[in-house]
């Protein structure tokens, strides 16, 4: 077995500034449900049901830091804000199209590793 070359991972390298992790599933829920406009944070939860308000605050945070979000707020009795993608937030979509469909074409492995790693954890 060759050696692994010790500058195989680049200190300068973006990886560590990546907008999500793979396993980060709200960042790219979020992306899709503002795929189509902007939206209303309640509107957000609709479709995103399973996330907590603050797990969604703290994603809606983190990715308007990252540039792919923009907040916006009304000044209107009562208050309103939403949220839309950026024009960088609205590059990742081909990204995100590419991973589900890699997901969907493989699903059936995925699962059965899954379960093949579970049972040997027995």
């Amino acid at each position: 077995m060759g050696e692994l070359d010790p500058d195989m991972f680049d200190p300068m390298c973006p990886s560590s500034a990546l907008p999500f992790r793979i396993g980060d599933k709200w960042t790219g829920m979020v992306l899709l449900c503002l795929e189509g406009g902007p939206r209303r944070f309640t509107q957000l939860q609709v479709p995103l049901r399973a996330v907590t308000a603050k797990v969604l605050a703290e994603t809606l945070r983190a990715m308007i830091r990252d540039g792919l979000v923009e907040r916006t707020e009304f000044a209107e009795n009562p208050p309103r804000v939403q949220y839309a993608l950026t024009p960088l937030g609205r590059s990742l979509l081909p990204v995100i199209a590419a991973l589900r469909a890699w997901t969907r074409a493989h699903l059936p492995e995925l699962l059965a590793a899954r379960a093949a790693a579970h049972e040997e954890a027995r």
